[in-house]
Parts: C-alpha cells; structure tokens; sequence
C-alpha cells in the first residue's frame, strides 16, 4: 500500500511521461499513460484496502474484510479524512456485532470525520440509536433516529427505521397484566 503524498506523485510523474510521449508524437503511448495514472489519482481518493473490505462485507465475509482493513498500518498517514471515516464505519460495523462499546466510539469517530454517501451516514446514525436505545439513552436514540430518517432519502432504511420506532413505542408502553387485579398473594389465594 502507498502513502496517499506517494501516489500523487506518481500520477504526476506517469502523466509528465504521458507529455512528453505526446510531444514525440506517440499519441497512443501518452493517452495510455493517462488513463493509467487516473488509476493513482482514483485510488489516492478511494483507498484499495477499504473498497476491498466492502467487497468482503458485502459477502458477509467479516474475517475478511478485517484482514483487508488490518493491512492499513497508519490510517492518519495512509488515509485521507473521508476514508478516515470509512474506515472506522467499517471498524464499527464489525465490531457491534460482539462490542458495543467500541462500536458506538467508532461510528462516533466516523460521523465526525465525515462519509460521502448519506446512505452510509444514514447506517452509521441508524446504528448509533440502536445502541443509544440498548443502553437505556431514549432521547439520544430518538434523535439520532430522526437524523437517519432525515438523511435516508432513497429510503433504503426504511424498514429498519419503522422496527427500530416500533421496538422503541414497545419499550415506552407500560407492561400490561391481563386476567384479575390485585397483589401476588391474593391472587394465590383464589387459585386455591
């Protein structure tokens, strides 16, 4: 894996070749020197290991996309600010299956440095209530629940959203005892 400064520079040094391959009259060496540095320049902005580990997450291949994601050693250095936020996104997505606690401080640290996509911004909060939920934070759940549905407009999370609202009416109704009346020892005493 290359530094993000790395493959900057040799998408400018490809395309300083693909200049003067121009200028000798090799069009074809040059526009293929192009598109060859628009690979670098694409992957200085959508990093190779993330896009991998979706690919892995997508499959359901948890262990995978972890190992994907372990070979970023230092994603401050490696990483620009947005797939700073993928990668803790993905971080958080894998880690709530087992750790709720980390989970909640990485989409915490994803939304603050940001995701492209509303949709994963959506997911990120939509998850984010859900433990605030679990952890007894009604309040904080039901901004945060808000803010998803806010921010989901294609209406991918729909379904989600509503079982998460119905779970949180469910938990807010007081429980209800049918049958008859009164404490536990006078009903023992008509069973008699």
């Amino acid at each position: 894996m290359f530094n993000k400064i790395i493959k900057l520079i040799i998408a400018a040094g490809i395309i300083a070749f693909a200049v003067f391959q121009f200028t000798e009259g090799f069009i074809g060496n040059g526009i293929m020197l192009i598109l060859l540095s628009s690979i670098f320049i694409f992957l200085y902005f959508k990093n190779e290991f993330i896009l991998l580990a979706f690919l892995r997450l997508r499959k359901q291949d948890f262990e995978g996309a972890k190992r994907w994601l372990n070979k970023i050693k230092n994603p401050e250095a490696a990483l620009v600010k947005k797939q700073q936020g993928y990668y803790n996104y993905l971080h958080g997505i894998m880690v709530s299956q087992s750790n709720m606690n980390d989970a909640e401080k990485y989409f915490k640290k994803a939304i603050s440095l940001g995701l492209s996509m509303d949709h994963d911004l959506a997911m990120a909060k939509l998850n984010l209530a859900g433990i605030a939920f679990s952890k007894r934070r009604k309040v904080e759940a039901k901004k945060l629940l808000a803010e998803a549905q806010k921010l989901d407009k294609q209406g991918m999370l729909t379904d989600q959203i509503k079982m998460m609202k119905d779970n949180m009416k469910r938990a807010q109704m007081p429980n209800q005892h049918y049958g008859t009346g009164g404490s536990a020892r006078s009903q023992r005493g008509r069973m008699r």
